[in-house]
């Protein structure tokens, strides 16, 4: 089995647990997602299987969108409501001062990732040295929010729509905003509605997956549909399938590139007319 499934993850499930349960479904042990949700999060989570697990390299630099909801007034050491409590305050935010707040935390910023990560730091995970009662020193990390807007508000509760560059910790974004406003805050809900090409639209609940997952495989490909596609001569395919490069008058640039008969075999580049393989995607 090969191909790409768009979990819609549910909420109390890591993403490990969730390809531990579709590594059985689909009964092969190459298997692998493409970023990691909190447990607490719900949505898009694509899942590699197969061959297709060649392609998540090329998915690591993908564009999310989230819908996330704020606490004010609220901190805690995990930056979210599964916490410990480490402040309660009193908020008096309006909607008009949170939605002032935000621009300050679009474009290029800087983030400090949290402890409660799975960032290493000396070859240790941070999430295990933070339940270890340990905190160190994290250097903040340039992230990219292109767009950050409040979608609805409510007393001490806000929601926001984010979208964001790889890297960026919805739950520290929460927090700093409420620190921005005086008041605290801390991340209650997320859900991811996008992940690079992939949406909700075409994301599957895990239980329906896990009770057939082959009539939900999406084709790896489907990865690569916004670039050009060029089938390739009979000649040209033996050459792909051992690894060497061939002549043939293409534009440089990236390519998708398929068999006579329409099979995928590898992700292409081709320059100055010659087209070498960057990954290859066809059966050995």
């Amino acid at each position: 089995m090969n191909g790409i499934l768009v979990v819609d993850k549910p909420a109390g499930w890591t993403s490990q647990d969730v390809t531990a349960r579709l590594r059985r479904a689909c009964d092969t042990r190459r298997i692998g997602h493409g970023g990691t949700l909190d447990p607490m999060a719900t949505g898009v989570l694509p899942v590699f299987v197969g061959r297709a697990t060649r392609a998540v390299p090329f998915f690591e630099d993908a564009e999310k969108t989230y819908l996330a909801k704020v606490r004010l007034g609220l901190t805690t050491d995990t930056e979210d409501t599964t916490g410990t409590v480490l402040s309660r305050r009193e908020v008096s935010v309006t909607e008009e001062q949170f939605r002032a707040v935000l621009p300050q935390f679009t474009g290029q910023i800087f983030q400090v990732p949290p402890m409660y990560s799975a960032l290493k730091v000396e070859g240790r995970r941070l999430y295990d040295l933070a339940r270890a009662g340990k905190e160190v020193e994290r250097k903040p990390r340039q992230i990219t929010i292109f767009s950050l807007e409040c979608t609805a508000f409510s007393g001490d509760l806000a929601e926001i729509r984010v979208h964001c560059s790889k890297g960026t910790y919805i739950r520290t974004l929460c927090k700093d905003i409420g620190a921005a406003l005086g008041c605290g805050g801390c991340m209650a809900a997320l859900r991811r509605e996008a992940a690079g090409r992939f949406t909700l639209q075409s994301a599957v609940p895990l239980e329906a997956l896990l009770e057939g997952p082959e009539q939900y495989l999406l084709p790896v490909d489907a990865l690569f549909d916004h670039l050009p596609a060029v089938s390739l001569t009979e000649k040209q395919t033996l050459r792909c399938r051992s690894g060497n490069p061939f002549s043939r008058p293409l534009a440089d640039g990236l390519y998708r590139a398929y068999s006579p008969e329409g099979e995928f075999l590898m992700l292409a580049r081709a320059q100055d007319g010659v087209v070498t393989t960057v990954k290859s995607f066809f059966e050995v």
